[in-house]
Order: C-alpha cells, then structure tokens, then sequence
C-alpha cells in the first residue's frame, strides 16, 4: 500500500469510526487483505484501536494477529481480554497459535491454554514442546492425509471433510494405519484417477520429509530445492506429525538472512530491525568492537616498528589507506561469494580445496592487474620507479592475501560448525589491516636504500 493511498484509507477508517457507521466500516474491512489491516491498526490511536477492534470478526482477528510482530500481538492479546483471545486462538493456524503463545510469559501462556478448546490447546502443546528453529517448532497439524487403502473416491470424499481446516490441499500425504507416512499424491492426480482406483497405486512412495529436529535452515534448503509448497515432518520411525508450508519457510528465509546480515556487520541478530533499545544494542556491539580495538592497537604498534622507515620516506604514508581498503575489499569480496555458496548448498567439505584455488587464483589475477596499474600511476606521478615497485607489489601480496583470509575464515568455521556469518566483515578487514601494512612497510623497509 503506497503511502498517500495508506493516509487516504486511514482517514476513511477514523471517519467512519468516529461517526460509528458500522455498515461502511464492515464494507472498508472487507475489502482489506491481512497485511494491510495490520499496518493500518497501528496507525490509528488507542481509542480508534480498541474500536475497531469490537467490529472486527474473530476470524478476522485471527488474520490480523499472524500478521502482527510478537510486541504487537501483545498489545492487541491486552486489548481483547483473556476470554476473546482464547476463542481468537482457536481460529488460528495452530503453529502461529503455538509462536504467539510462546512469545508470552509461561502463567499467562498457560492461563490461554486453559480457556481454549481442549483439542486446539493439545495441537499447541504438542507444538510448543519443540524449539521454535526446527521443524517441529515450525509445522502445523492442519493437513490432509489419506490411508493408503482407500480408494480414490473415498480420500475425496475425506478431502470435502477435511479441507476446510487445511492449511493447503495441494499434497495430499498417504500413511498407513499405525500413522507411518508412506506415499504423497497430488491432487491432480488424485482428481483424474478412475473412483475406484486404490491410492496405494497412484502415490508416489519416495516422499521427500523433514526429521522432527532438523533445523529451519536445513528445512528450508529442501523446500528451495525441489520447488516444493509444503513438506512433512516426521519422527524417528517415520510416522507423519505435521507439515511445513512455503509461507512459514519464506519467513524463514528473511529471518536467517537478516541474522547473517547483523552477524556480517558485528551489529549481533536482532528481530526488531533498527528499533532495538539502545542497551541491548550496544551490550550486542561492544564485544566486536572491543576486538576490533585490541586488533588496531596491534597496528598502532606495528606502525611503531616502521617508524623509522616512515621518517626517511613520508611519502608512504600517502599509500596507507590504499593497501589496506584495497585488501579489505578484496577480503569482503570472497567474504560474501563463501557465504552465498555455503548458504545455497553449494559448497560440500569435499571441495573446498577447489574453491581456494578458485578463489586464490582470482587473487593473483586481481593483484597482477591492479599492482601493475597502480606501479605505472606512482611512477608517473612520484617520478620514482622504485617507489611504484614497492607500492605494486605491496598491493600484489597483500590482495591475494585478503582473497584467502576472506575465503579461508568462513570455510574454516563451517567445518568447526560455528554459523560462518560470524566472520564478519569489520573483523576480517581489521586482520587485514594489520597484515597488509605489515607487508607493505615491510616490504619498504626491505628496499629501503633503493628507494632513498
């Protein structure tokens, strides 16, 4: 919804909800998908809210509250009171029912547990005993699954029961007697087959699952993967719990990338994007940037190690932020093509001795190019071949060095099974800057007397 077009909607809500004309509001409600009744009951103040609030349907709440982020779930949760949130509960998807009830306190989650219907409160429970990040903690109850015996007339016969409670139809999920997930159809097929036709001969029996304990990340792999709108999740002997549905792991996907994303800057996860409170946020840098110090006043001391070598020739201060920004960007670089190739499954322990050589030959390629440019520019500029030497091959060693400390430090967490997004990049630029004004002084040290 585009901003004028938000603000115009908005006035005509206030509007009607100051002159209580119940028929137009009814009318403006039913036109608004989910998203947009979220983000326009938090533009209204507290009164419009809780107005609004005792037009809106409880179905309608249910829509609004698996929209909602979990501090805004509270305040409506605060809004409607025990009893209606109980009943508000038992309309929703019981996985979103289970991730709001597990953002509360336990007395209170529990309090809600109690006023619900027994046989949605248990769906709950049984979904709130798993951690939130596997695919326990992400699947619904609400699917379809046909026996095996019957036939095709029967499970449609069961799907016309069934369906209106489903969170999708598109698969339908085959077991046996004792719950063991032995086949999926789908409901094209499932249309087409001859009534009589037994579903043990149409199914497909190789069905791609979800281990009860997998995490998210891995679930949402297999979901990318084969194209798949949904999985099933199942236990140690196969039997068939729940299934996950693309929505849930498109919401996966954001979190995760936005996790790496903060990990990548050292700012630390966060699910409140910018508006953490500053505390938390800075408890959250300080210790990275508590490294990143410690690593610069190693470079404050080796620059003291050179101060000598910088009194006769000042003019390789001029080069400092060069080398070491040059070989920073080089490190961010590798950086993000191993996270993007780890996170997309590309990358298996088998070869990462073809990516270092990869990316390590990328290195010499970049560092030939660029150290031979920037040794013809110092030379024409300082009118010192020597210098332009000096600074070249600097450059050379200290960018196929940030390629492979880029490259390395990620593969080398994976394989500890440490998030490789740890790595960030402040920390693998400060490294570099130690390592390439190392060289580069160095170097200049070395041939000093030619370039006097």
């Amino acid at each position: 919804m585009e901003e004028t077009g938000k603000k115009r909607e908005i006035e005509r809500l206030v509007r009607y909800l100051q002159t209580r004309d119940d028929n137009a509001l009814r009318a403006f409600i039913d036109e608004l998908q989910p998203y947009d009744l979220g983000e326009i009951f938090f533009e209204l103040n507290g009164i419009h809210r809780r107005r609004f609030l005792t037009v809106l349907q409880p179905e309608e709440i249910a829509l609004l509250l698996e929209e909602l982020e979990p501090s805004e779930q509270k305040e409506v949760i605060e809004a409607l009171g025990p009893a209606k949130t109980a009943s508000v509960l038992n309309l929703m998807s019981s996985d979103d029912a289970a991730d709001l009830l597990g953002k509360l306190d336990d007395p209170e989650a529990q309090h809600l547990l109690r006023d619900m219907q027994r046989e949605e409160a248990e769906r709950v429970r049984d979904l709130l005993r798993y951690p939130e990040d596997t695919a326990g903690g992400l699947m619904t109850h609400e699917y379809v699954s046909v026996y095996n015996h019957f036939t095709a007339e029967e499970a449609i016969s069961h799907l016309r029961k069934e369906a209106p409670s489903a969170e999708t139809i598109y698969y339908v999920y085959v077991t046996d007697k004792a719950r063991h997930l032995v086949g999926v159809v789908s409901l094209r097929d499932l249309l087409i087959a001859p009534p009589a036709t037994y579903i043990r001969d149409i199914m497909y029996e190789r069905v791609i699952s979800a281990p009860v304990d997998m995490d998210q990340e891995q679930v949402a792999a297999l979901l990318v993967r084969y194209d798949f709108l949904a999985i099933p999740v199942v236990d140690a002997e196969n039997r068939l719990l729940g299934i996950i549905t693309v929505d849930d792991i498109i919401d996966v996907l954001i979190e995760e990338a936005q996790e790496d994303i903060s990990n990548l800057s050292a700012a630390g996860p966060t699910d409140k994007g910018a508006f953490v409170p500053p505390l938390r946020s800075a408890g959250r840098r300080i210790p990275w940037l508590l490294l990143l110090l410690l690593i610069g006043m190693m470079t404050a001391n080796l620059l003291g190690l050179f101060q000598k070598t910088i009194e006769l020739l000042p003019v390789l201060t001029v080069f400092m932020p060069m080398i070491a920004g040059m070989t920073g960007n080089t490190a961010t670089q590798s950086l993000a093509i191993i996270i993007r190739a780890l996170a997309n499954n590309q990358l298996g322990r088998t070869n990462y001795r073809k990516v270092i050589r990869q990316e390590g030959t990328v290195g010499i390629i970049i560092g030939i190019f660029c150290s031979t440019l920037i040794i013809v520019m110092v030379a024409l500029w300082k009118q010192s071949v020597a210098l332009g030497v000096v600074v070249g091959l600097s450059l050379f060693c200290t960018l196929l060095i940030g390629t492979l400390v880029g490259t390395l430090i990620p593969l080398l967490l994976n394989k500890l099974n440490i998030d490789p997004t740890v790595a960030s990049g402040p920390l693998i630029t400060t490294l570099n800057d130690v390592i390439s004004l190392m060289v580069y002084f160095g170097l200049a040290t070395f041939f000093i007397h030619q370039l006097l």
